[in-house]
């Protein structure tokens, strides 16, 4: 009896301390939402979770996507995903006037890939000519970067058409110009007329706002800041590697999973324009590496974006919309 019972207790306890193992090795679970549909401009979080990286790291990564007709932004704030992609830091600058407690911790693109778009064979060849043309932007746009480009560049209100996400209105008038993304729709309307269209990216005229900008909530910054770090650091590795293309397969499988109208052609040449327009890698990423945030840019990009009336000086404080707890240009030059 006292043999069985040795025993008993032996292998409860060995059984406790499988359990304990196990559970100390499990990945913390993370969701990650997206702006918009799977695709080679979010290509680095899909390498980070189809070649290992984030499992590496300890997580267990799922990512949502978004869409036209899908807003993921109420979902961070409600803790119900724990990080989320924003197009630009104009969603950041809102959280703080709103008072909602999150905050920029990286910042992919150091180039906003936003341009517009004219016919090749159009009468529009210059910035200062596309100032003057119908323009096809949808009310996102309006709402952000178009009056930017009112303010400090004198695009007329009166010029506005709409638009929604179809290429027909512009392919039928050749006066006209979009808006759209450097890395996609250049190919799109090539593919469509058999010329590649004139391109005026938005970030060579001034518009200096960073892109592809990683939010998370102030309580997980504050609670878990070793699972931010260890996402963050993830994610550009897997930025690094997704852009260098040698190992991508996988991660481009993901993303025409999630998105079947992709095509193969469309992700090769989107990622030739991030690498040859150097998006994520240009500027103060050269040296401190991808995903790097300066405060004074942050800064500067605000005073351009009360002088084109969407804040009041002085509204918010542009620096509580980030944190460069996570990445920076010092920290990273220190590693």
């Amino acid at each position: 009896m006292v043999r069985l019972l040795s025993a008993l207790v032996l292998r409860c306890t060995l059984c406790t301390m499988f359990v304990g193992a196990a559970d100390a090795l499990a990945a913390d679970r993370v969701t990650l939402a997206l702006n918009w549909k799977a695709q080679p401009e979010l290509g680095g979080f899909y390498q980070a979770l189809a070649d290992g990286t984030y499992a590496e790291a300890g997580l267990e990564v799922s990512i949502k996507q978004g869409g036209p007709l899908v807003n993921n932004r109420p979902l961070l704030a409600f803790g119900q995903v724990d990080f989320l992609v924003g197009t630009n830091l104009l969603q950041a600058f809102d959280a703080v006037k709103q008072g909602i407690p999150t905050k920029v911790v990286a910042a992919f693109f150091q180039r906003d890939p936003q341009c517009i778009l004219a016919h090749a064979d159009g009468p529009h060849r210059t910035w200062e000519d596309v100032a003057k043309a119908p323009l096809l932007m949808g009310n996102a746009g309006r709402q952000t970067f178009f009056l930017w480009m009112h303010s400090a560049h004198g695009f007329p209100r009166a010029n506005l058409r709409p638009y929604n996400h179809s290429l027909a209105p512009f392919l039928n008038d050749k006066t006209a110009a979009m808006q759209g993304f450097v890395t996609a729709e250049p190919k799109r309307i090539e593919e469509a007329t058999g010329r590649f269209p004139r391109v005026w990216l938005l970030a060579d005229h001034g518009w200096s706002s960073y892109s592809t900008v990683l939010e998370t909530r102030v309580d997980l910054i504050e609670n878990r800041p070793e699972l931010v770090q260890r996402f963050i650091d993830a994610s550009r590795t897997g930025w690094e590697r997704y852009l260098d293309g040698k190992d991508s397969s996988a991660a481009d499988a993901l993303i025409k999973r999630d998105n079947p109208a992709i095509t193969d052609e469309q992700i090769a040449y989107s990622r030739q324009k991030m690498r040859e327009l150097g998006l994520l890698t240009s500027g103060d990423a050269a040296s401190a590496g991808i995903g790097v945030i300066r405060l004074e840019r942050v800064r500067r990009f605000y005073d351009d974006m009360t002088k084109a009336g969407m804040y009041k000086h002085g509204e918010i404080r542009p620096e509580d919309a980030v944190t460069l707890q996570f990445i920076s240009a010092q920290r990273a030059a220190s590693r």
